[in-house]
């Protein structure tokens, strides 16, 4: 499954800046750079918030969610770090943003592990500060809300 729009073209440009060449070549967005069998992990869940999603069917539908809390105006890569064997990768990055709902500012700094098989995205751990999430959005209730329907409905 693949799309042809980018839900998130700021981070699909960020991946592939900081993992270069590692990646497919012809991923370009987002979910192509992911396996089928994707698992996206966050360490640093909200309290009863979404710890993994698991397949791109999944990812597919929770993206857009993402996308309706926040609007993104940069990401920005600080850093990043390729295993010699290609197969893994860290990046630190910086997001500017301000929620949707609140107008609050959104600025958060991430560290992102991944492993990658083929050539594409086969487990992403995301982590980031939640408290910067709960101030952004007013709470956990209305973020794991948006963010859970989206989880069911894959």
């Amino acid at each position: 499954m693949t799309s042809t729009q980018d839900q998130f073209p700021s981070l699909s440009a960020l991946l592939r800046e900081g993992l270069g060449d590692a990646l497919a070549p012809d991923a370009e967005t987002l979910l192509e750079m992911m396996t089928d069998d994707v698992s996206f992990e966050f360490p640093f869940a909200l309290p009863d918030g979404i710890e993994v999603i698991d397949g791109k069917a999944a990812l597919a539908a929770y993206l857009p969610k993402v996308g309706e809390l926040f609007t993104i105006e940069s990401l920005t890569l600080d850093r990043a770090f390729l295993a010699t064997d290609r197969r893994s990768g860290v990046l630190e990055f910086t997001g500017k943003a301000h929620a949707t709902a609140t107008g609050a500012r959104y600025d958060q700094t991430y560290v992102s592990v991944v492993d990658l098989r083929d050539g594409l995205i086969s487990r992403y751990r995301d982590y980031w500060n939640p408290l910067v999430v709960l101030s952004a959005t007013g709470g956990a209730d209305a973020v794991n809300s948006a963010l859970k329907g989206a989880a069911a409905d894959a």
